[in-house]
């Protein structure tokens, strides 16, 4: 199939120690519901297995394959943004899929008003198994609001949570104005950053379809306690970043740097309990409920201050306070850690 001059979708994956997911990434691609995209996929490590790969496809000429050494993340996204030819720029990490009908479903808000600038979606979770977890992506870090697709997004939505999935249309022109996912010297996350770059002058929607298939890994970070730590602070520097100056969009980062301060103090509480240190354990959790009066953080107060010896003898019942931990610490850096 040949490919149109300028589509209007590039998809833009780069591909590092991914060759067992990969495939199943391109056959969304290929499985959309309207032919007006291109994908570029890097080779971010000169993987032959992963060049292999892309090369199963080479009857399609909109499936291109840049190869160079591992440049990271940012910077195998940033190449294949320089490849690419589409009007809109569109991330797709190679172990994600999209929708059948992602691009048809974007292609309908941008006909509604030419002067959108970017296009997000929310997003299906799921596990290595591929089933579908039961609550999609932007439930998962907390958003109450639906996303609404007649209006703009703005910084107050965005400081308070609301930052668009991923993958996500963007216009060439803005990526390019913004500098897409370069960084610098900056230690900020690429995929938040990119949004505070763009929300106050540019025109960004979000629809509240599932248009996205976002993969819970079994080696995601979330299982290193450390780099879960260094994640959460460079999401903070992330968020505080943006330096909001109008009352409103304070207000809402200090909720939302509340809320990442709170998940990590519970992590610390989780990690210090099962270490037997339980003084700890109370420390974290107080400091955590500081953060974020719940009812979570002061049951597990109460919990490690009457009843900790019994939790620790009882194994179902530290195994369901482990799980409780784990699941509260996770849910915000499992649908942000790109």
């Amino acid at each position: 199939m040949g490919a149109p001059s300028v589509p209007t979708f590039s998809f833009l994956t780069t591909a590092y120690k991914t060759e067992a997911y990969l495939p199943d990434t391109i056959d969304s691609v290929v499985a959309q519901t309207i032919p007006d995209w291109e994908l570029v996929v890097v080779d971010n490590g000169m993987s032959d297995e992963i060049a292999a790969i892309v090369h199963r496809y080479g009857d399609d000429g909109r499936i291109r394959l840049v190869r160079q050494e591992n440049k990271g993340y940012d910077g195998g996204v940033m190449a294949a943004a320089t490849n690419a030819t589409g009007r809109y720029l569109v991330v797709l990490d190679s172990d994600d899929l999209v929708m059948p009908t992602f691009c048809a479903a974007i292609q309908r808000t941008l006909d509604t008003d030419p002067r959108i600038d970017a296009v997000g979606c929310d997003a299906f979770r799921f596990d290595d198994s591929g089933a579908d977890l039961p609550v999609g992506y932007y439930r998962s870090t907390n958003v109450k609001q639906r996303p609404d697709p007649t209006r703009r997004l703005t910084l107050t939505d965005l400081l308070g949570g609301l930052v668009p999935y991923y993958t996500a249309a963007i216009r060439r022109e803005v990526w390019d104005a913004v500098g897409g996912y370069d960084r610098g010297d900056a230690e900020l996350h690429e995929s938040v950053v990119i949004w505070i770059r763009m929300v106050r002058s540019y025109d960004i929607r979000i629809l509240p379809q599932r248009l996205a298939r976002f993969r819970l890994r079994s080696d995601s970070l979330t299982r290193d306690p450390e780099k879960v730590e260094a994640f959460m602070t460079e999401l903070e520097r992330s968020f505080a970043w943006a330096a909001p100056t109008e009352p409103e969009e304070k207000a809402a980062l200090d909720r939302t740097l509340r809320t990442f301060r709170y998940w990590v103090l519970l992590r610390r509480a989780q990690q210090a309990f099962l270490a037997g240190d339980d003084k700890g354990a109370r420390r974290s959790a107080r400091d955590a409920f500081a953060q974020r009066r719940t009812m979570r953080a002061a049951a597990i107060i109460a919990s490690v201050t009457m009843f900790p010896a019994l939790l620790r003898r009882i194994h179902p019942i530290k195994q369901q306070v482990s799980e409780r931990f784990a699941h509260a610490a996770g849910r915000i850096v499992t649908a942000l850690e790109r």
